[in-house]
């Protein structure tokens, strides 16, 4: 039995328990608007989207659920996002308990940490860090919602706390049922989510390093984090701007400003937050192949962002010019970037094309919509973003399973749970003899 819970297998294993109690949750009675218990479905879709973070839903969050149901779903959020073993080794630390060997390897893959001696600091950091930031995009939130939009105190300070730990967490979650369309020129509302959506989407030893070190030498991993996710943000927002700028059923009816801010929203939310600040039902092929493509790379490692991981893409990249230009090895900023290493981005990269692939035929075939949309909802669920057409709420049984798998698969990791499926682990005692093939 103690072999069996290895690192690999105890974190999926934590997710889908963490699921299969949020459904049991979200099922009762109290959760939902309606008399009786609720859909199971329903129950268990909504369950996967928080804990996986992604925020596609299959019915309206802001009727269908309770103000139970809803705190249930922002719980579920919360512990999904800051991640189930680290938030259980913080809770350990606080009582003054050490890490285990164990523990610390388990938090280690799911903070995917350097070395086991950054795990420690890292999760104690970590707790402060989601603390400050949530709590700051709140208290800005909280005073517009209160005197722009007429929300009493208490409904003020629940729709900032939700959409503040929604933002954070890159959730996608919203109490409106046209998700934030209704905001989407509002800087002092859409402009702190994405901030809050940046931040989050680091990933958690990025923010930690940027904390700990300020403006002294970063890691190499923190600067192509770093640096790679402006360049994506740059090619977010203008490519956002320039393909829906005259669409008048998107942005093409705000004024200059506005548009401004919906093209910063729309370059930020691709990066795994979900907020839906556009009808994406009526946005262009250029935008929705821009969004697919920004989603499907997604943020930082070890954060709340899906995807193959912006260190996953620039690592790829550098392969591909090192190659062209024939260079015996692949570095980055003066660090030679192993073998290993290379094969493992490989592997991430093509695996999850794969995945999206498999769950867009899969959809195809269930349902009678056309190729781009649903290639934008198995993109969206496997890069746990949460943005859509609108077609989630319509799709049959089959399609509302066939995303499940899709966004279960894309938070635990395609090589996580492949590796905790794998019985052994095969050590080969010997090397192959070499011969080339032709390639391309």
């Amino acid at each position: 039995m103690n072999r069996w819970l290895t690192p690999v297998r105890v974190v999926p294993a934590a997710f889908l328990v963490t699921i299969t109690i949020g459904t049991v949750l979200l099922s009762l009675p109290m959760s939902t608007t309606g008399r009786g218990r609720g859909d199971l479905l329903d129950a268990l879709f909504t369950s996967v989207s928080a804990v996986c973070v992604t925020g596609l839903t299959s019915v309206d969050t802001a009727t269908y659920w309770t103000p139970t149901g809803q705190a249930i779903i922002l719980a579920l959020i919360q512990v999904g996002g800051f991640g189930i073993m680290t938030l259980a080794s913080v809770l350990l630390l606080t009582i003054g308990r050490n890490l285990g060997l164990r523990n610390g390897l388990i938090a280690q893959t799911e903070t995917h940490a350097v070395d086991l001696g950054d795990v420690r600091s890292l999760v104690r950091r970590l707790a402060v860090i989601v603390l400050v930031v949530e709590t700051v995009i709140i208290a800005i939130l909280v005073p517009r919602f209160r005197l722009v939009y007429d929300d009493d105190l208490p409904t003020a300070v629940w729709h900032a706390v939700f959409h503040g730990i929604s933002a954070f967490n890159n959730a996608g979650f919203a109490l409106y049922s046209d998700n934030l369309v209704g905001f989407v020129d509002d800087p002092w509302i859409m402009l702190p989510l994405c901030l809050a959506v940046v931040i989050g989407g680091l990933g958690f030893p990025v923010v930690g390093e940027i904390v700990r070190r300020g403006r002294r030498r970063w890691s190499v991993h923190t600067r192509i984090t770093v640096y790679g996710s402006l360049m994506l943000l740059v090619v977010g927002v203008v490519g956002f701007g320039i393909a829906e700028w005259s669409n008048p059923a998107t942005i093409g009816g705000l004024d200059t400003g506005g548009k401004l801010i919906a093209s910063v929203t729309g370059g930020v939310m691709p990066r795994t937050a979900g907020f839906n600040s556009i009808d994406y039902s009526a946005a262009t092929s250029e935008s929705l192949m821009l969004t697919n493509m920004l989603m499907f790379i997604g943020g930082g490692s070890a954060g709340t962002a899906g995807g193959i991981k912006v260190s996953t893409f620039i690592l790829l990249g550098v392969v591909i010019w090192s190659e062209l230009r024939g260079e015996q090895s692949v570095g980055i900023y003066g660090r030679a970037m192993p073998s290993s290493l290379q094969r493992q981005a490989l592997t991430v990269a093509l695996l999850a094309v794969g995945v999206v692939m498999a769950g867009t035929m899969a959809m195809m075939i269930t349902t009678d919509y056309t190729f781009e949309p649903l290639l934008f909802e198995s993109v969206s669920a496997f890069a746990t973003v949460g943005l859509s057409t609108g077609i989630t709420f319509d799709l049959p049984a089959s399609g509302e399973i066939v995303l499940i798998l899709l966004m279960f698969v894309g938070r635990v990791g395609v090589v996580t749970v492949g590796a905790a499926l794998a019985l052994s682990h095969r050590h080969r005692r010997y090397t192959l003899p070499e011969e080339h093939i032709i390639v391309g």
